[in-house]
């Protein structure tokens, strides 16, 4: 089935137009994609390892969830989606708080990622052992301390995704989220 985007003009703008995944991809048009970070109240965010099978970083660990937003659709709609999809986790609109945004614009062999990430955050326990993971895109859950993944951003991404952006929001927000607390 194939999937298509609301193309955005350089300034995240609605262009009007739709268009395949694959065409956006193939052409560098601009797009939607989104990233959450489900947290527990062991301050622990929930990563995913992508499945071998995947184009991008495959057997990496990433983000909880993630992915484009489809045509039509808003951003927290996509996260709803997503987790459900990837991880059989049910999210409502309120669990879901925005905390930010960026642009990145990235080539990984043919395919031209230009992107507007929207980066939200869901504080939330959930039992990793009775996620339902999508087999074709999640090979595996756990739940990593907060130094950890810091440690892990700083020394070159180590043992998980170079997605622009989207670790320096995690960083973020647990620095908000200390001085807050």
């Amino acid at each position: 089935m194939k999937e298509y985007f609301d193309v955005l003009n350089e300034k995240g703008n609605y262009t009007g137009e739709v268009e395949t995944r694959d065409n956006c991809h193939k052409e560098g048009l601009w797009h939607k994609a989104v990233v959450v970070f489900i947290i527990n109240s062991k301050n622990q965010v929930l990563l995913q390892r992508r499945s071998k099978n995947k184009k991008l970083w495959p057997n990496m660990w990433d983000v909880t969830a993630g992915g484009h937003v489809l045509a039509g659709e808003f951003g927290f709609q996509a996260i709803i989606r997503e987790c459900e999809e990837e991880l059989g986790i049910k999210l409502d609109k309120k669990e879901i708080t925005f905390i930010g945004l960026s642009t990145s614009s990235k080539i990984k062999g043919d395919i031209v990622n230009n992107h507007f990430n929207e980066y939200y955050v869901v504080n939330k326990d959930i039992d990793e052992t009775k996620l339902k993971l999508q087999e074709e895109e999640v090979s595996e859950v756990k739940w990593m301390d907060k130094d950890e993944i810091i440690k892990r951003i700083k020394n070159n991404y180590n043992e998980i995704t170079d997605k622009e952006g989207c670790w320096e929001y995690l960083i973020k927000y647990y620095e908000w989220k200390d001085k807050n607390n």
